[in-house]
């Protein structure tokens, strides 16, 4: 089963891919923990990827090409995978059915997570992360027994940058021009399927499950 997971952020794709791989047992890709993960670790696509990551841009398609297609190769990945977070283009979209066609593959199914703007910008400018153990607060909704401080490990939270309301909502400008188009390219193959993301996660994973398990 190959599956992609698409919506703006915030609309928790990250929480459904984790449930979706282990109902499903295939591997989650996400690109968005792969380039933080690079950038933690100061590699040269991390510093390169840095810079466009901070001001809410996207990374450019040669370098998240490059490294879908050398996750995508790794034997773990045989019994199928879900992409969080790519492809976010028409040009990614386009090299990625060439991909999958010349290793003999076909993409399944395309879900779209839908959730409105203004429950975006709240849901990321209110979410606080703990740098230590990479526990993730909601200051609204998943508050810290004490204010701004792990439950897990003491440490104090920090907002990540690109979860500032300017560059949210840059995030969501470059969404719409550069994303939305792929609901139409997607829906024009036959394989989109929407959900709505408002509600609790299990009410959105048991819509998603319902689309995947007739598949």
């Amino acid at each position: 089963m190959i599956v992609i997971l698409l919506g703006a952020p915030g609309v928790g794709k990250g929480t459904q891919s984790e449930n979706i791989v282990k109902k499903f047992s295939i591997i989650q890709i996400s690109t968005g923990d792969i380039l933080r993960n690079e950038v933690k670790n100061q590699t040269g696509l991390g510093e390169k990827a840095k810079t466009y990551m901070e001001k809410g841009e996207l990374v450019p398609d040669e370098l998240i090409i490059k490294m879908i297609e050398n996750r995508i190769s790794k034997t773990d990945c045989a019994n199928g995978f879900l992409l969080d977070g790519f492809p976010r283009t028409i040009e990614q979209a386009k090299s990625f059915d060439q991909m999958l066609e010349q290793k003999g593959l076909s993409l399944d199914k395309v879900i779209y997570i839908d959730v409105n703007d203004d429950e975006i910008i709240e849901r990321l400018t209110l979410r606080r992360v703990c740098p230590t153990c990479g526990a993730i607060y909601h200051l609204k909704n998943k508050p810290p027994k004490q204010d701004m401080i792990c439950d897990i490990c003491g440490s104090k939270l920090v907002q990540r940058s690109d979860d500032i309301k300017e560059t949210v909502e840059n995030r969501l400008k470059v969404f719409k021009e550069h994303t939305k188009p792929l609901i139409d390219y997607y829906e024009k193959q036959g394989k989109l399927s929407s959900v709505s993301g408002l509600g609790n996660v299990d009410e959105v994973f048991g819509r998603i499950s319902k689309i995947l398990g007739n598949l």
